[in-house]
C-alpha cells in the first residue's frame, strides 16, 4: 500500500538521501586511505621501513605495530572532533577530517625508505599514521550522525547504514588498487608500486571535498545551535552522565574488528607462511568484500523490522563458528575452499556493522551524541582494532599454530553479543520507538513523529 507524501516530507526524504549518499562517498574515501595502510603493512612496510637484515617475522610484527599507532590515536581524534562536532556542527568537522586524512595519506606515499634516511623513516611513518588515526577518529561519528540525524523519524538506523557502506567500499578500492599492482616485478613494487595507492588519495579527497561542502547540517544539530543548547564541554558531560553507555558501546564493537583477522593478518599469514601468491589472496579478499557490501545493509533492514535483541543474536551467533572455520579453510591452500570460508565468515559481522552505527547513535542525546559515539567506537579501536593483527601475529609466532588465533576471533563475537544485549536493555530495543536518550532530547515534536512513521512502516515497510 503506497502513501502520498506531504511536500515537507518529500523535502525531508530528499535531504536525507543526499546526506546518506554524501556520507557514503566521504567515508569511502576516508576508509580507503585507512585500509591501504593495513594492506601495505602486511605486504611491504616491513621490507621498506625497517632494516633489510631484520628477521621477517619481527619486521612484520613491527609493521603491524605502526598500524596500531593509528588506532591508538583514534580516541584523541574522537575527543577533539567530537567536541567540535557537538559545538560547531557535524558538517564543518567532517570537512576538516577529510583534509587531514588526505594530507597524511599522500605524505606516506612520498616518504623516503629506511635505506635512504635510516630510523627516521619509521618515525615519520608513525607520525603520519597518527594523523590518519586522529582524522578517522573524528570522521566515523560525524558521518553516522549527518546521515542518521537527517533521516525520517524512526529510520535513523537504516540511513546510518549509508555511512557504514563506506567501509567495505573503501576496503574494496584499496584491495583492488594493490591487486592491480601485484603483477609488477617485486623490485618495482617495493621501489615505487606500493606508493601509487597512497598518492591517488589526493585526487579522491578533492572529489570528497566537493561533495561534502554541499551538505546541509542535520536538523537536530541546527535546532540545538538555534536554541543555543549545545554542550560547553561535551566530553565531560559524556563521562559524567553516560560513561556506562560509552563502555557498553565500546564492548559492542570487537566483532567488527575481526575484519583485521581476515584482511591484514590473514593476508600476511597466507602469503608469507602458506605459500599463496599476493594476487591470489588479494582476489579472495576482493570476493569477500563484495559479499560484505551486499550483505551489510541487510543487518540494518533486519534491525528496524524485528526486536533488535533478536536481530543482534541472529547476526552475531554464527560468527562463533564461521570465523574460526575461516582460518582452517584458508589453511587448506585450496582456492575455492578459502574463498567460501572467508565469504561465510564475512556475512555475520558485515550485517552487524550495518546496524551498529545507528544503534549506537540512538544511545546518546543530541547535544553530546558526536562525542559519545566517537568515544565508544574509538575506545574499542584503541584496545582491539589495531591490536588485532598484532595479537594474531604474536600468537602465531609463539605457538606456530593457527588454533589460538581462531579461538581469539570467536571470543570477539562473545564480547560483542553480551555488551550489545546489555546496551539495548538500557536504551530500548525497538527501532520504531524513541530510545531513552531520544526521549531526553527536549524536542517537543519528537514524541509523535516516530509513532506516525512507525504506523506507516507497518503498512509499507521502508
Amino acid at each position: 500500500m503506497n502513501h502520498a507524501l506531504h511536500p515537507d516530507d518529500r523535502e525531508q526524504h530528499r535531504k536525507a538521501r543526499k546526506a546518506g549518499i554524501a556520507s557514503f562517498i566521504g567515508t569511502t574515501i576516508e576508509w580507503y586511505d585507512f585500509y591501504i595502510y593495513g594492506l601495505a603493512a602486511a605486504l611491504v612496510f616491513g621490507k621498506v621501513f625497517f632494516p633489510a637484515d631484520m628477521d621477517p617475522g619481527v619486521a612484520t610484527l613491527l609493521s603491524f605495530a605502526t598500524l596500531w599507532s593509528g588506532f591508538i590515536a583514534r580516541p584523541l581524534g574522537g575527543i577533539i572532533f567530537g567536541h567540535l562536532g557537538d559545538r560547531i556542527g557535524r558538517k564543518t568537522t567532517l570537512v576538516i577530517t577529510l583534509i587531514m586524512m588526505g594530507l597524511a595519506t599522500t605524505g606516506i606515499g612520498l616518504l623516503p625508505t629506511y635505506a635512504q634516511i635510516g630510523v627516521w623513516a619509521p618515525v615519520a611513518l608513525v607520525f603520519l599514521r597518527v594523523i590518519q588515526g586522529i582524522a578517522v577518529g573524528g570522521e566515523w561519528g560525524g558521518a553516522i550522525l549527518i546521515a542518521s540525524e537527517s533521516a525520517p523519524k524512526g529510520k535513523g538506523i537504516l540511513y546510518a547504514a549509508f555511512a557504514q557502506q563506506g567501509s567495505p567500499t573503501g576496503n574494496l578500492l584499496a584491495t583492488l588498487a594493490f591487486f592491480a599492482l601485484s603483477s609488477l616485478p617485486m623490485p618495482d613494487f617495493l621501489q615505487w608500486g606500493w606508493r601509487v595507492p597512497f598518492l591517488l588519495s589526493a585526487m579522491l579527497v578533492i572529489i570528497g571535498m566537493v561533495i561534502r561542502l554541499t551538505l546541509e547540517e542535520s536538523a537536530d544539530m541546527q535546532r540545538l545551535m538555534r536554541e543555543k543548547k549545545t554542550a560547553k564541554l561535551p566530553i565531560l558531560e559524556v563521562l559524567r552522565k553516560h560513561w556506562l553507555v560509552v563502555l557498553l558501546g565500546a564492548g559492542t564493537l570487537p566483532v567488527i574488528h575481526v575484519t583485521y583477522f581476515k584482511s591484514t593478518f590473514a593476508l600476511s599469514w597466507a602469503t608469507k607462511t602458506l605459500g599463496y601468491s599476493q594476487s591470489t589472496f588479494l582476489s579472495i579478499i576482493v570476493i569477500a568484500l563484495i559479499v560484505q557490501f551486499i550483505s551489510q545493509p541487510i543487518g540494518a533492514l533486519l534491525t528496524i523490522r524485528i526486536d533488535m535483541r533478536k536481530a543482534v543474536a541472529i547476526m552475531v551467533l554464527p560468527e562463533f563458528i564461521l570465523m574460526p572455520a575461516m582460518f582452517f579453510a584458508v589453511e587448506t591452500n585450496v582456492y575455492w575452499i578459502a574463498a567460501v570460508g572467508m565469504c561465510l565468515a564475512t556475512i555475520p559481522h558485515a550485517m552487524f556493522y550495518g546496524a551498529i552505527g545507528g544503534i549506537l547513535a540512538r544511545a546518546f542525546p543530541t547535544r553530546v551524541r558526536y562525542s559519545g559515539l566517537s568515544l565508544a567506537y574509538q575506545l574499542c579501536s584503541l584496545l582491539v582494532g589495531g591490536g588485532t593483527p598484532l595479537l594474531a601475529q604474536w600468537i602465531l609466532n609463539s605457538t606456530g599454530s593457527i588454533v589460538g588465533v581462531a579461538i581469539a576471533s570467536a571470543l570477539y563475537a562473545v564480547v560483542s553479543l553480551v555488551c550489545t544485549l546489555a546496551l539495548l536493555r538500557i536504551t530500548g530495543h525497538r527501532a520504531s520507538e524513541l530510545s531513552t536518550a531520544e526521549r531526553d532530547n527536549g524536542d517537543p515534536d519528537a514524541e509523535a513523529e516516530p509513532r506516525r512513521d512507525a504506523r506507516i512502516g507497518q503498512t509499507n515497510p521502508a
